[in-house]
């Protein structure tokens, strides 16, 4: 198994270290993981298809920890669950000379993520082509203090902005190319997120982000063997 292809898995969820502790589960041959960060702000799901593994449960409770301990294999790795009992203990990995053992956590201590049975109709449409994308990263490490981005529209002209305030600030304003019913008043989410979201999956091209003026936004990426859903909650300013 290439080790690159469980570091993207892991790229997809962690986020750079900003989420940590997840359930990964392996079934019907497809790796995948539920999450939600510390701060409630972002929950999603990643699968990565034809992971090719028995059917198994196992908690992560440091992806940094297991990460790091990737970074000293060679790219090509034999990779398996040590099981006692029929519970899954550790992580096996190992190229030619040397092992790296990874001790999985209790699947109590891993936070539990809401059913999103229920969601809100989305009634605004962005369209997040390379452009955008590309601008948006950069437009983050020129504000690095600003947590959050704001959406807004008038008359059709639709912008997110990250420092958006009511007095005048450093900020930055992108205009986007989206569809919604009527104008939107400032509806704010998490830019550290989104950031990382869009950097994890930069091999895609263009997105789709829908909002909702319910306090939801969901963005979502297919790309090769890999499938990402993304749920941001709004920040109340």
């Amino acid at each position: 198994m290439k080790k690159a292809k469980i570091n993207r898995f892991v790229s997809k969820y962690n986020l750079a270290g900003l989420v940590e502790s997840v359930k990964w589960e392996t079934k019907d041959g497809d790796l995948s993981t539920s999450f939600i960060s510390d701060d409630k702000s972002v929950l999603g799901t990643v699968t990565l298809s034809d992971f090719g593994f028995d059917n198994t449960t196992f908690g992560v409770y440091d992806t940094t920890k297991l990460v790091k301990m990737l970074s000293v294999l060679s790219d090509d790795v034999d990779f398996d669950i040590t099981k006692a009992d029929e519970k899954a203990i550790s992580l096996k990995f190992k190229d030619g000379s040397t092992s790296v053992n990874y001790m999985l956590a209790d699947l109590s201590v891993i936070p539990a993520v809401p059913d999103l049975k229920q969601l809100p109709e989305f009634n605004i449409t962005i369209n997040l082509d390379d452009v955008f994308i590309n601008r948006f990263i950069k437009s983050k490490g020129a504000l690095p203090d600003e947590n959050n981005f704001t959406f807004t529209c008038k008359d059709g002209n639709g912008k997110i902005i990250l420092g958006h305030s009511n007095i005048n600030t450093n900020r930055i304003s992108i205009d986007v190319d989206c569809v919604c019913d009527g104008d939107v008043e400032p509806i704010s989410f998490s830019a550290n997120f989104l950031k990382e979201i869009l950097v994890a999956n930069k091999e895609a091209k263009d997105a789709t982000l829908k909002i909702s003026s319910q306090g939801l936004a969901h963005i979502a990426f297919e790309v090769d063997d890999y499938k990402s859903d993304y749920y941001l909650v709004q920040i109340q300013s």
